[in-house]
């Protein structure tokens, strides 16, 4: 039987509180080695929800999962429509004070690398090199059929031509760039075929239900191995392609520090949770360290 991926997660009551105090964040940037694993949350104060929060996505809308994306073509169908509008979205978002936080450390050589599960690219508009991303990027395109990768902005004008006049209001967009919209606007939405082998092209992320690669997970866990120290940005670590790189550091004693307003999964594993917004919490972190961060960004 087929199983549903885990989209939800409930804390016990005896689950660690957070606190407001950004010391231990400050302290283990100072030292140095940090690696970042940031999550949806670092990204809201861009104008992109996330899944679980307050007014997180989930309470409104159901991830398009790899089974449901691969049996039929009319998931596909309603996929394509509501991710061809929402990446419009996606392109008009800039980096917020979090993102344009993570890359002044990294400037300032206090990093051992970002591991992002976000699929926006807005870390690296921000000026963070070297990131991972853990669940790909919605900037590129891949064929299920013989594997050929092109950009979306060439599949976008695709479309857009195919589609002429597809304009609807959604009524929200999420984490995923997936924009909410209903079957009657989604309507007869064009869906194209890869311009190779005639296959059916998906984004190159990795949706709900999928695995991540496994030879990103291994550079993952390379990098876990290698750090000083784990900071996790925004995630809720509700899902094992996080959680699992909080558990191998603290399995390995390495110290774990978690910002994010909410309960994390993996508030057991880690010596504190900071319970404040990103931009707050890190523009906090970088006065502390005499880091400064750079104004909006232009990209």
């Amino acid at each position: 039987m087929r199983m549903r991926p885990t989209l939800s997660w409930t804390p016990a009551e005896d689950w660690p509180t957070g606190t407001t105090d950004v010391g231990p964040v400050a302290e283990v940037l100072r030292a140095g080695g940090v690696l970042v694993l940031s999550g949806a949350g670092i990204s809201t104060e861009s104008g992109i929800p996330d899944y679980r929060g307050e007014g997180g996505s989930l309470s409104r809308h159901t991830p398009m999962t790899y089974q449901d994306f691969t049996a039929g073509a009319q998931a596909r169908r309603r996929y394509w429509a509501r991710s061809h509008l929402g990446w419009r979205t996606f392109g008009r978002a800039r980096p917020n004070a979090g993102h344009r936080a993570v890359a002044a450390f990294g400037r300032h050589g206090l990093l051992a690398g970002v591991i992002t599960q976000n699929v926006d690219g807005l870390h690296q508009a921000a000026g963070s090199e070297g990131v991972v991303e853990l669940h790909g990027s919605l900037e590129r395109v891949v064929c299920l059929s013989c594997g050929a990768f092109s950009p979306r902005r060439e599949l976008a004008r695709r479309l857009e031509a195919a589609n002429p006049g597809f304009d609807p209001v959604a009524s929200g967009i999420n984490p995923d760039g997936d924009a909410d919209l209903t079957d009657a606007q989604v309507g007869d939405f064009q869906v194209l075929p890869c311009t190779v082998c005639g296959g059916i092209l998906k984004p190159d992320v990795v949706f709900f239900g999928e695995a991540v690669p496994p030879q990103r997970v291994e550079h993952c866990r390379t990098l876990v191995r290698e750090a000083a120290s784990l900071l996790v940005l925004g995630s809720s670590l509700t899902v094992m392609s996080g959680l699992r790189f909080v558990r191998q550091a603290a399995q390995a004693g390495t110290p774990v520090l978690i910002v994010n307003r909410d309960a994390t999964r993996g508030d057991r594993h880690a010596l504190a949770r900071i319970g404040l917004p990103l931009g707050t919490a890190l523009t906090a972190v970088a006065g502390r360290l005499g880091v400064p961060v750079d104004g909006p960004s232009a990209v």
